[in-house]
């Protein structure tokens, strides 16, 4: 069934739905037709943009990777995704892929803090928000970490820390370019202060990697990066990069206007609006990532600069 013919079929059976209300046939034939319906959405084959609302044919969508191809907006990328579209394939090695989450406060709320990591997992196929390991980038070995949106929001908890930093830890040893790809909205509420202290944690690790080993951290930003996040390693690169239209910022816009009393512009912690004022180095589309990496890594090792900034 096209996209055209399931939305004439949903106009008709919400005609039907308006002319004759609740009766028997009528009645089990909308159940019917609901089944299908929702049988045709679970088969994945379309979805909307966020930006401009346009309908996306998933499988161009993923050639495309995963940019509208109606306004060239850049829209959610899942860890797996970003790795394929990054590293060589058959490279790309994990690293501590069962390092598993806990619940050190027994949270609750709307619901346990233990079923939404179970949730989470069942739906992302990995045990945290981040993805971490090395592989090649066009055949230059590099150390990686992608954070994953759709585990929590990408939320920064023990784990992502505790990943992060042995990543850092192991690109220190190795002698590799470190990058890590921010997805989040920031510290896991859920964790509390163990949340925040992956800040400090992975700071310091920074700090040891790039001050005194003097090796280069690239950190490429996307929709959303914020919080905590933002706070500590999305802005400790060497290099800092970032998606196109990608939001970025600390607290929410509209937190911001309640607490200064004002309107503040459209363009408000976009990736445009950073660059314009010095807070980024360089906004690449997604298609042109992979290659960027590249070449700055290769610039960087010819010119036997030790350091990027400063």
């Amino acid at each position: 069934m096209s996209i055209l013919d399931w939305m004439e079929e949903q106009r008709q059976l919400h005609q039907i739905a308006l002319s004759f209300g609740e009766k028997g046939g009528v009645k089990k034939k909308l159940r019917f037709k609901k089944v299908e319906i929702e049988d045709e959405n679970k088969s994945g084959l379309w979805t909307r943009c966020e930006y401009c609302g346009g309908i996306l044919y998933i499988k161009h969508l993923k050639e495309n990777h995963q940019v509208c191809l109606s306004c060239e907006s850049p829209l959610q990328m899942s860890s797996k995704e970003r790795i394929e579209q990054l590293i060589d394939k058959g490279s790309w090695r994990p690293l501590d892929e069962m390092i598993s989450p806990c619940d050190p406060l027994h949270f609750y709320d709307e619901k346990r803090y233990t079923d939404r990591l179970f949730d989470s997992q069942q739906r992302t196929g990995i045990l945290d928000a981040v993805q971490t390991g090395t592989g090649l980038i066009n055949g230059i070995p590099v150390a990686l970490g992608v954070m994953e949106f759709g585990f929590m929001g990408g939320s920064m908890g023990s784990v992502v820390g505790e990943k992060l930093t042995r990543l850092i830890e192991h690109a220190l040893e190795e002698r590799l370019v470190l990058i890590i790809v921010s997805a989040s909205g920031g510290a896991r509420m859920q964790e509390g202060i163990f949340s925040l202290m992956q800040m400090a944690k992975i700071s310091a690790a920074l700090e040891a990697y790039q001050s005194s080993a003097n090796m280069l951290y690239i950190t490429v930003l996307t929709s959303p990066t914020t919080g905590g996040v933002t706070a500590s390693f999305a802005m400790l690169g060497d290099l800092i990069f970032s998606e196109p239209k990608a939001l970025i910022g600390f607290a929410g816009k509209r937190v911001i206007e309640q607490t200064l009393k004002e309107q503040l512009p459209e363009d408000f912690q976009t990736a445009e609006s950073l660059l314009k004022h010095g807070l980024l180095d360089l906004i690449i589309p997604r298609s042109l990532l992979k290659q960027a990496l590249s070449e700055t890594i290769t610039l960087y090792k010819r010119s036997g600069y030790k350091r990027a900034r400063g």
